[in-house]
């Protein structure tokens, strides 16, 4: 193996991880911060609470693509490296800890649900499908998608283990999703105290950069 091959995936991995796509489209579209308004993650089920369906839907398919791609790119050319089927797994959990962390961002990042969606479909497709098949069972019913995240984030190792076996690389399987549960502490405490929002609820009073917020009166021209 390459001794410098490991470390730059890594590396390179965390840093597409770090792209926050919340922030990025917010910004072009034209739209609130999503840390400013609702939940304050920037993530797809924050962006949509700024009633904004296109910028949600770019966030996800995005922030499950820098998850999925840095996989893939270890997969396919990795080999000639001494890169394998573990190696491209820690670069999939390097980009969801730049998801959580981005250095690009102040280190403000989401919870990783779409990016280890990712990272999941790269590794083994028939585990990512099942993964999502759970996520959207859990949130057909109680439409908490934070609820959702934490239990097909979960379920995930044991499908692994005990479909397919438990290959090396479940081991950084088991870390991201220890830290996804870990990312949504303050959504179980709402979930115990009934406060969580559910899916399509629109954030309150989520003000468009340039634009008066509701009830106020705009300055212009004073």
């Amino acid at each position: 193996m390459n001794a410098l091959a490991l470390p730059l995936a890594l590396i390179a991995g965390y840093l597409f991880g770090s792209l926050s796509f919340a922030v990025i489209f917010s910004r072009l579209m034209g739209l609130a911060d999503p840390r400013s308004y609702g939940s304050k993650n920037p993530g797809a089920t924050n962006v949509l609470r700024s009633g904004n369906k296109a910028a949600a839907i770019l966030t996800l398919a995005f922030d499950a693509l820098k998850g999925y791609v840095p996989v893939l790119l270890v997969l396919m050319f990795g080999a000639p490296y001494g890169l394998g089927e573990t190696a491209a797994a820690f670069v999939g959990l390097a980009a969801f800890i730049g998801h959580l962390w981005p250095v690009f961002f102040r280190f403000q990042g989401g919870k990783g649900v779409a990016t280890a969606a990712g990272v999941l479909m790269a590794v083994n497709p028939l585990l990512g499908v099942a993964t999502l098949l759970s996520f959207g069972l859990i949130v057909a019913f109680s439409r908490y998608v934070s609820l959702a995240a934490m239990v097909a984030a979960v379920f995930a190792p044991f499908y692994q283990a005990l479909i397919w076996g438990p290959e090396p690389f479940i081991g950084a399987l088991v870390l991201m999703s220890l830290l996804l549960v870990w990312r949504h502490e303050a959504n179980i405490r709402r979930l115990l105290a009934g406060t969580e929002s559910r899916l399509g609820q629109k954030a309150a009073a989520v003000q468009t950069p340039g634009r008066p917020a509701p009830g106020k009166p705009s300055r212009k021209g004073h």
